[in-house]
């Protein structure tokens, strides 16, 4: 059985983390169709070319390099290639690296494909112009007025970002892959959370990604003067948010599961003077879970205890959902054979959902999909101090090998 080389995978991940790297914080600054984005994906169509492959970009900016046969569906291995702002150097990367590496360990060993096998940079993940976009492109669900009317968070527009970027911004709506042309969607990430570190498991085996919910919350109660108006007279706002928040637990404990999420991210007090109690607060509540059904029980339970809390404080309650995003379902099959190769080297693994988006979730309901996590060191992510072991870097590329080579090769080698 072929072997990958950790030495190349550390190289090719220190070599990538250099475009848009900021020596002052540490960080990588590689926002969707910047300048240094756009440079990462040459030097990966650069390193396509030194291994013979046939590759491209799309209109939507993924990169893409083929190795096998022409006319059969393919086994995609993709991650993305941009960063958030001070981002870490693994995040996404790691994915791409491990499409190269699978190939270079099949080369290196001689071995030929039965099924092409591509690997892929998608483009736009992090969420500059609202994230995912190469792999929405790639699945069909871009859109021509995202493409039209989507800007970042400084105005600046997808379209002239695009433009600058040498692409033609419609040109993204012919990315699209039939699913007949996808034999399987893979793809490897760090697991940005701290459950397989703590646990010292070495792979997460990735049952699907959670569907997530998001409303904009309000309290409106009375702002008075806070030394005079007596504690039993006033309309805190705050107070009944704050009694929403003690009861997240128990609404979890009720209606969710060991894989359900609320969170309360943004608090806003009005008028947020020292000396006043607060008459207004708005507020975010973003719950997620595997199951769509739970996610609606989750939602119904937030919204009665928030209803039941307003008539308590004497408050007024108002709600408007931003998003909701139902779960995506990793395959079965995929899942299973992820399981079983791990079993076969020895790897110590555990079933897990994905609380955070990925490119992956696109193609749940395009293709057989699949995904597996490695540990990220006390689980951070998003920040200069994202760390993963290059050994838990080596053991999931090797994984991921095995299951690339089962779904390739008619006949695997030994």
């Amino acid at each position: 059985m072929p072997q990958v080389s950790i030495e190349r995978i550390e190289q090719d991940v220190t070599a990538l983390s250099q475009f848009g790297f900021n020596e002052e914080d540490r960080g990588v600054y590689r926002p969707g169709f910047s300048e240094a984005d756009m440079a990462a994906r040459q030097w990966l169509r650069d390193r396509f070319g030194e291994l013979g492959m046939e590759h491209w970009m799309d209109g939507a900016g993924n990169v893409a390099g083929r190795f096998g046969p022409s006319g059969k569906p393919a086994i995609l291995i993709g991650s993305h290639l941009d960063s958030v702002p001070a981002g870490g150097i693994f995040d996404g990367v790691l994915g791409v690296v491990a499409g190269l590496e699978v190939v270079r360990a099949m080369q290196d060993a001689g071995i030929a494909p039965d099924y092409p096998i591509e690997v892929i940079g998608t483009s736009e993940e992090e969420g500059r112009f609202g994230g995912m976009l190469g792999a929405q492109a790639m699945t069909g669900h871009l859109t021509a007025e995202w493409l039209d009317t989507a800007k970042d968070e400084h105005g600046y527009s997808l379209k002239d970002a695009m433009e600058a970027a040498g692409l033609e911004p419609h040109g993204a709506l012919r990315a699209y892959r039939r699913p007949e042309e996808i034999r399987a969607f893979l793809e490897l990430h760090v697991e940005q959370g701290p459950v397989l570190d703590a646990e010292k498991t070495t792979i997460g085996v990735v049952e699907g990604i959670s569907g997530v919910f998001k409303w904009n919350c309000r309290l409106i109660g009375k702002a008075d003067h806070a030394g005079t108006a007596p504690m039993a007279m006033r309309s805190d706002a705050l107070m009944g948010m704050v009694d929403f928040a003690h009861e997240i637990q128990r609404i979890i404990d009720e209606e969710g599961t060991d894989k359900s999420r609320i969170t309360i991210g943004h608090v806003a007090c009005k008028p947020g003077f020292p000396h006043t109690v607060p008459g207004e607060v708005d507020f975010t509540i973003v719950g997620r879970d595997l199951d769509e059904e739970i996610m609606h029980g989750l939602a119904n339970a937030c919204r009665r205890v928030l209803s039941a809390i307003a008539r308590k404080h004497k408050l007024k309650f108002e709600y408007e959902q931003m998003s909701w995003l139902k779960p995506a379902n990793c395959d079965p099959r995929i899942i299973a054979l992820i399981e079983a190769k791990a079993a076969a080297l020895g790897y110590s693994y555990k079933l897990m959902p994905s609380g955070a988006g990925h490119d992956v979730q696109f193609f749940c309901d395009h293709a057989p999909a699949g995904m597996l996590f490695v540990p990220s060191v006390g689980g951070v992510s998003h920040a200069p101090d994202e760390w993963t072991h290059w050994s838990d870097c080596e053991r999931g590329v090797q994984l991921l090998l095995e299951c690339v080579m089962e779904l390739a090769c008619e006949k695997v080698p030994a």
